[in-house]
């Protein structure tokens, strides 16, 4: 009895399950890809940038980088904070829907993890339009759903697709993809995983060995249904790839 019950256990404590574990790595993975095939020599902004993290990808462009630099790694001490951030090398330091650069004087603009931190980013989306020459990349990343970080300066916790839809489409924006970063048992694998981390922090009912045991159980079962999932995309995910290009001028 005891031998059957320990191969039934085995691939729970010994199968290295990643489910919930891919946000921050497919979604690098995406931008890179995508920065990749930006014609070389192109002139590309990166809004938001903050640590610049992504200008490694961009050797065969003419980065320039923009942030508002004024989170410094603690904020208001509440939530998810990084504990240290450095954005000393951005070039422009000021506010994202006020950019001073000439309009259509950019080929691309990425913006990445930034738009749940803007008050307003449907404004951010205006001034991108602006900067953008006609025919140009828009790269963009965001959360479906975060929790909260980088406060005071965390104002949504997610975008649908319709968001982007309704305002790329009203600013001239045309060949909109979107890409989903995850699904839903992706994302719930992930925020299991965080729980451990939850009651630590927030409570003194720290999980024991029976709950420890449920969640490797529950985890094993959530990546055997994302693997056979069939849209669930839709309700939940990581978060939203987006590339559109802005509408070429009209013929004369």
């Amino acid at each position: 009895m005891i031998t059957k019950y320990f191969r039934w256990l085995k691939p729970i404590f010994y199968d290295k399950n990643r489910v919930g574990l891919a946000n921050a790595s497919s979604r690098d993975a995406w931008v890179a890809k995508t920065l990749a095939a930006v014609p070389d020599g192109s002139r590309l902004l990166d809004a938001g940038a903050g640590e610049c993290q992504y200008k490694r990808h961009c050797g065969h462009l003419r980065y320039v980088s923009q942030d508002f630099s004024k989170y410094d790694g603690m904020g208001n001490r509440e939530g998810l904070q990084m504990g240290s951030w450095d954005t000393s090398s951005v070039d422009i330091v000021g506010d994202i829907t006020d950019i001073p650069e000439p309009t259509g004087s950019f080929d691309a603009i990425l913006c990445t993890e930034v738009f749940e931190h803007l008050p307003d980013p449907a404004l951010a989306l205006k001034e991108f339009s602006r900067l953008l020459r006609p025919g140009g990349q828009l790269i963009i990343t965001a959360p479906f759903c975060s929790l909260t970080h980088f406060a005071p300066y965390h104002f949504s916790t997610g975008f649908n697709r319709y968001f982007y839809l309704h305002h790329l489409s009203r600013l001239g924006f045309e060949d909109i993809e979107i890409v989903e970063n995850g699904n839903f048992f992706e994302f719930v694998a992930q925020e299991l995983r965080r729980v451990d981390h939850m009651a630590q922090t927030y409570c003194d009912n720290r999980p024991g060995t029976v709950v420890r045991l449920a969640q490797r159980v529950l985890l094993r079962y959530l990546r055997e249904a994302s693997l056979s999932d069939r849209g669930s995309k839709d309700l939940l995910s990581f978060g939203l790839h987006i590339l559109a290009r802005k509408s070429p001028m009209p013929e004369a």
